[in-house]
């Protein structure tokens, strides 16, 4: 990875290191890499970084962290792909990090080729499709923690909405007990976190009563969407930790639960659209991904609804 840097005015009197922290976004270990093992200089020679700079220094640095093209499968699309990040498609029922009992088979392992690590920016449920960016260096991902990246999710959920539209603002912690499950809280409540999602009705099955949703995330907690749809009465088709037929959440009030769940044979979550600023050339950008079939075969309202969006 190359940066290339005219010193300004106002930067002028400052040390390299000072401009390469606070001006380039970089790390100490990145700066510590680059110093030991790249190529540090300044209007065309050797710097330290503790050279002081002047106006119009031109800053060259470099280090080897190329983790190459990424590997093509056909279960992963990859939507964009440059040199500094990929936005993927990731299927239902995929981890994204190895595991244990999981690792030669996540997202990271089958399309990374090299011995540098892949960094995602976000991290998806195995149960939930969709759109994830992974930055091949963690000076990118780094990047892009540093932005706010808007998440939109859809989803299909028992019940009908009212309103249906609207905020979901409960707090999330961890069950107290539990590993994985997470309930809403009271703020107060050791470990709670301050959680907050939008939701969107787009169409609604009277026949099944089951709604296809739009959720934005506002934060990131885990298993936020599925904790706040749950708790405000609609739990997700297929969700076997907070949904009807689930033994940590079991509920009675949609019968048509197990039949529905078996339909879908998954979680009815998917990652629908991404928009973020690219960290390099601060263009911004968007990526819409499909809606799984296993999600819109459920109602011919989805069908119906789907269908109008693209007309």
């Amino acid at each position: 990875m190359q940066f290339n840097h005219v010193v300004t005015s106002t930067e002028s009197g400052r040390t390299l290191k000072s401009v390469m922290s606070h001006e380039l976004n970089m790390s100490s270990t990145m700066i510590k890499r680059i110093k030991l093992y790249g190529t540090l200089e300044v209007n065309g020679e050797h710097a330290t970084v503790k050279q002081i700079l002047c106006a119009d220094d031109v800053i060259f640095a470099s280090f080897d962290d190329d983790v190459g093209k990424l590997i093509s499968i056909d279960n992963i699309p990859i939507l964009y792909e440059d040199e500094y990040f990929a936005v993927v498609n990731k299927p239902s029922g995929m981890v994204t990090h190895p595991v244990h009992g999981h690792l030669d088979d996540s997202l990271l392992t089958a399309l990374n080729p090299s011995d540098n690590p892949l960094h995602p920016v976000m991290r998806l449920d195995r149960e939930t499709s969709g759109l994830m960016i992974v930055a091949k260096t963690g000076h990118i991902h780094k990047l892009f923690t540093e932005q706010k990246i808007r998440k939109i999710y859809n989803a299909a959920v028992f019940g009908h909405w009212d309103p249906q539209e609207g905020s979901i603002d409960f707090p999330i912690r961890r069950r107290p007990g539990s590993v994985m499950i997470r309930d809403i809280c009271d703020i107060n409540d050791e470990g709670a976190h301050e959680c907050l999602t939008l939701y969107k009705t787009l169409a609604y099955d009277e026949d099944l009563n089951i709604s296809l949703i739009e959720y934005e995330l506002k934060t990131g907690r885990c298993h936020q969407i599925r904790v706040h749809s749950t708790n405000s009465g609609h739990p997700l088709i297929g969700d076997g930790l907070y949904g009807p037929c689930s033994d940590d959440n079991p509920s009675e009030a949609y019968p048509k639960a197990e039949e529905l769940d078996k339909r879908c044979g998954r979680l009815a979550l998917h990652a629908k659209k991404i928009t973020f600023i690219h960290p390099v050339t601060k263009e911004e950008m968007t990526f819409e991904s499909d809606l799984p079939e296993q999600i819109r075969n459920l109602s011919p309202k989805f069908l119906d609804h789907l269908t109008g969006e693209l007309v």
